[in-house]
């Protein structure tokens, strides 16, 4: 019903933003990585995903069309709705993803929000002939990312510290070395 949104942003509040689009404002629900880049007054494009319930219409927004395809995969999964869709892709980036489900990485998935290890194997199981294969390059970042994890932890730093900070370290490094110096750049840079 509603493909794609563009406009100029009017608010940004808690996991949304509001968009304002031929004087109307659309309520989307957004990945964290793409609330922290939004400003008031700018514009912005999203591909639309809309939920239709009894007593609500949910609004989920991607900046690419290959995350819409990745949520919309998601859904098929029984167990698996909008939210918890949006906390998967909150992990990791469309490639990372594609490639932990690609190599039934069930593991990398089960320290989501709400997502046990049960629903984790569920994914991998149901999607993996679904989702494609990934990139060689993808499936040495996923590596790279889960032994910088490791190390991150080992430092004292929080899962949820790690990932997002990984997420921030570009796909075109690789080494998990490198990829865990970025990330600590990164990290640091926040306090």
């Amino acid at each position: 019903m509603i493909g794609r949104i563009a406009g100029t942003i009017f608010a940004v509040r808690g996991v949304s933003a509001i968009v304002m689009a031929g004087g109307v404002g659309y309520k989307i629900t957004l990945t964290k990585e793409v609330l922290a880049g939004l400003e008031p007054e700018k514009t912005a494009s999203f591909w639309t995903h809309l939920v239709v319930r009894e007593d609500v219409l949910d609004l989920y927004g991607f900046r690419t069309e290959e995350e819409l395809r990745i949520f919309e995969l998601l859904l098929t999964v029984s167990g698996i709705g909008p939210k918890s869709a949006m906390a998967v892709l909150d992990v990791a980036s469309v490639e990372t993803l594609r490639s932990a489900i690609s190599q039934a990485n069930a593991g990398y998935l089960t320290e989501v929000s709400g997502i046990g290890k049960k629903t984790a194997e569920k994914i991998v199981l149901e999607l993996k002939d679904k989702i494609g294969a990934s990139s060689a390059e993808a499936k040495h970042a996923l590596q790279g990312d889960q032994e910088a994890q490791e190390a991150m932890r080992a430092l004292g730093y929080s899962q949820n510290e790690a990932r997002e900070a990984l997420r921030k370290v570009p796909r075109t490094v690789i080494n998990s070395n490198d990829r865990l110096r970025e990330a600590l750049k990164i990290v640091g840079n926040r306090h």
